[in-house]
């Protein structure tokens, strides 16, 4: 017998409380929502007592929950509404004293140079938080958008520089790419992106390197010259993926090069054994399913294609 525990009684309750008499009990329970009152000051010592009043309150809160990150933001926040960006600043350094590791704390510390437009001083506590945390990637950007956004194109170019040489993610490429593109310097945005593909030798480097070549860059030569690069250069596992070679004919059907997507098509044919889902080629390495998935979209818009583009002889 199952050991199983068996309700015995199965009829329903006496008393039926519905899902309504339950969101009412919990709304009646609710603890009201006490709002500050409104303070009303009429002269300067006034001020003065209420500012110290409320730094006490801050003082109070952090030196009950120190390592709470919200309690020192708050408090700065609350200084620099008040104009008093010197205290604001020292906050942020006591705060750093307890959590100089935390990246959304230099953040904000930046964010408050920025808004009051201290430039140069969000520039040093930037500069300082990229050395502290060079792997934090939304530092990086913070810092080389403030620096377009003041319009110091050589500080920003210097800035992307030695981000680079962190070697961060794939975004970070393209980013870099894009600005120098918004400034109109293409030749130096097509050296960033060889730098990029070449760093990242892998189908997805080159794939992106060819798309912003062919609908950002407007070089069609160099998209197609990318893709070339993609079959010939990279590894076999990389280079025999039937997503490069569909994006390589897509790209041809898009020029009008419908003799070079035939030859594409067919080379693919040929190397990946398109249509042929029941033999395991010799020598070739297990195929993952995800790339059967796409061998078979291959297969589909190769024939799709002979039919809107095929010959006689095909």
């Amino acid at each position: 017998m199952s050991n199983q525990a068996r309700v015995k009684n199965r009829a329903p309750a006496p008393i039926q409380i519905s899902a309504e008499q339950i969101l009412r009990e919990a709304a009646e329970r609710q603890e009201q929502h006490i709002i500050d009152p409104v303070v009303k000051i009429h002269d300067a010592e006034e001020y003065q007592s209420h500012l110290r009043d409320r730094r006490k309150h801050f003082e109070d809160n952090i030196r009950y929950r120190r390592e709470h990150i919200g309690n020192w933001v708050k408090y700065a926040r609350f200084e620099e509404d008040n104009r008093e960006f010197e205290r604001a600043r020292s906050v942020f350094e006591r705060a750093l004293e307890v959590e100089v590791r935390n990246p959304e704390l230099w953040l904000r510390y930046a964010e408050l140079e920025m808004r009051n437009e201290f430039i140069n001083r969000a520039r040093n506590v930037l500069d300082r938080a990229v050395q502290l945390l060079p792997r934090v990637d939304f530092l990086w950007y913070k810092y080389v958008y403030m620096e377009e956004m003041v319009g110091d194109v050589p500080k920003c170019r210097a800035v992307f520089d030695r981000w680079m040489e962190w070697m961060p993610d794939d975004n970070a490429w393209m980013s870099y790419a894009r600005f120098e593109g918004r400034c109109g310097h293409w030749d130096q945005a097509k050296e960033i992106m060889k730098r990029y593909a070449n760093a990242y030798p892998s189908s997805k480097s080159f794939m992106r390197f060819a798309k912003w070549a062919e609908y950002e860059a407007k070089d069609v030569d160099l998209a197609r010259t990318v893709y070339e690069s993609a079959l010939v250069e990279l590894e076999p596992e990389e280079s025999r993926q039937a997503r490069v070679f569909g994006r390589f004919a897509a790209f041809e059907e898009r020029q009008g090069e419908y003799e070079r997507a035939r030859v594409i098509y067919k080379h693919a044919m040929k190397l990946l054994h398109l249509g042929q889902e029941a033999m395991q080629p010799p020598g070739e390495e297990e195929v993952s399913k995800w790339e059967q998935e796409k061998r078979k979209e291959l297969y589909k818009a190769y024939i799709a294609f002979g039919k809107k583009r095929g010959d006689k002889a095909g």
